[in-house]
């Protein structure tokens, strides 16, 4: 019987990946351009995150918005109804974006012209997180209704972010959501992140992360 080769082809997509992000980062730091890249489940409230966001930093920063669905352009209408400049990657099928994709989405912008592009990556907590998008930082959401049991069911997701957004804080009193035992266990995971608590419908908290957005956006075009 013939000897099987093995090829491990999941490692060879991660470091042509890997490339393609690196590739990116230098691009964005030659044009001074921060890339965020948003992820969360499906309706944890990335679009109407990205738009409070916006709204809170549009006298400071030129924005624009990479969205990222299966199917649809229902998100980057919404975007675009508010005068921001948005455009949609549709994966097909994937269920999450790689440097390649977002690559596509940079190069129908003018990065010149803008100081912050925000990527809201396809709503899933698997995929997204195993793939290096070029982002400069890297967020994710995770709302009140779906449970402070997520970062035992996704590790991975919460270890790979730089920040942490605890979205729709106005529905704790209706939940059994327990903030400090969540901090407690993403911090175990990840004892650099960044935790901001917000609503996204309300506006409450979202002024100290868009704070954040302006140091760090600032730091990077600066350096």
């Amino acid at each position: 019987m013939d000897e099987i080769r093995l090829i491990e082809v999941k490692q060879d997509i991660h470091a042509d990946n890997e490339a393609v992000a690196n590739e990116l980062r230098k691009q964005l730091a030659e044009e001074q351009t921060f890339l965020l890249n948003l992820m969360s489940s499906p309706g944890a409230g990335k679009t109407t995150t990205i738009l409070s966001t916006v709204a809170a930093l549009q006298d400071d920063l030129r924005v624009a918005v990479i969205e990222a669905d299966i199917d649809s352009i229902v998100d980057a209408e919404k975007v675009a109804a508010e005068g921001i400049s948005a455009i949609q990657l549709r994966t097909g099928g994937f269920c999450h974006l790689d440097a390649s994709m977002v690559k596509r989405g940079l190069d129908g912008l003018d990065l010149g012209s803008l100081d912050f592009v925000i990527i809201e990556n396809v709503g899933n907590l698997v995929c997204p997180a195993e793939f290096d998008t070029g982002a400069i930082k890297n967020a994710m959401i995770l709302s009140v209704p779906e449970g402070d049991d997520k970062p035992l069911k996704y590790p991975l997701m919460f270890s790979v972010c730089d920040v942490l957004l605890v979205n729709k804080i106005d529905y704790l009193e209706l939940s059994d959501f327990n903030l400090e035992v969540m901090r407690e266990r993403v911090l175990r995971l990840n004892p650099k992140l960044q935790i901001f608590e917000i609503s996204a419908k309300t506006g409450a908290g979202v002024q100290e992360w868009a704070d954040w957005i302006r140091r760090e956006a600032g730091a990077f075009i600066s350096s």
